[in-house]
């Protein structure tokens, strides 16, 4: 499905990534571990198009979508879960999971969307009761559920995320690999960036371990 195929990514003149490469098969869940500045969130970034490979590319089911811009990267099925949850803390909850599905609002409808935001309660089940509440007054918990929530409403075929059980208590870091691995179960793809390698590999059919910008 995905294959970055010697990524090189910089900042100014600082290599970020030197010539890494990876594949993601169809169903998979493959992790990134490494340590902080290892290059993991830059390669998520460069994969969503929020950073462009200086040199290399980045392939999604044999279309090269390197230099394409991030919303149209979202449009062809890839949707990024950012480190730190990034939930808008002004809006609702069931307004963060709307504009999840912004990208596809007019090409499927509304009642396709209110539809899509019922099968996310029913991942996330916290996350009913609390959907006129705003997501900057939700734990963190119950925000890193309303991101992920809101990356699905994007129908991706492939999933980023990017440190999910940053900041969790052990008992909310166990459910939300346990969501991950049904989410698996289900079909999605997951490209999932962690620092708690044995949760991740617990989870994962493969990993990959970065160190300085490089696959070792």
């Amino acid at each position: 499905m995905l294959e970055v195929r010697e990524a090189s990514t910089f900042y100014g003149r600082i290599r970020a990534l030197d010539h890494v490469s990876l594949k993601v098969e169809a169903g998979e869940i493959v992790c990134l571990i490494g340590a902080n500045g290892a290059g993991k969130t830059t390669l998520l970034n460069t994969i969503s198009g929020m950073i462009t490979a200086r040199q290399g590319e980045v392939v999604l089911d044999g279309r090269p979508i390197t230099k394409l811009p991030a919303e149209q990267i979202v449009g062809l099925g890839i949707s990024h879960v950012p480190e730190r949850r990034q939930v808008f803390g002004s809006l609702t909850v069931l307004e963060n999971l709307t504009l999840g599905a912004y990208s596809r609002a007019r090409r499927d409808g509304q009642a396709a969307i209110k539809q899509d935001i019922e099968e996310v309660f029913m991942f996330f089940p916290a996350l009913k009761p609390r959907s006129r509440q705003l997501a900057g007054t939700l734990s963190g918990g119950e925000q890193q559920m309303l991101a992920v929530g809101r990356g699905l409403m994007a129908r991706p075929k492939l999933m980023l995320l990017d440190e999910p059980s940053l900041g969790l208590a052990p008992l909310l870091v166990q459910e939300i690999f346990h969501i991950l691995a049904e989410l698996r179960r289900k079909g999605m793809t997951i490209l999932l960036v962690e620092q708690n390698a044995r949760a991740a590999l617990r989870v994962a059919d493969r990993g990959y371990v970065l160190e300085n910008g490089r696959v070792v």
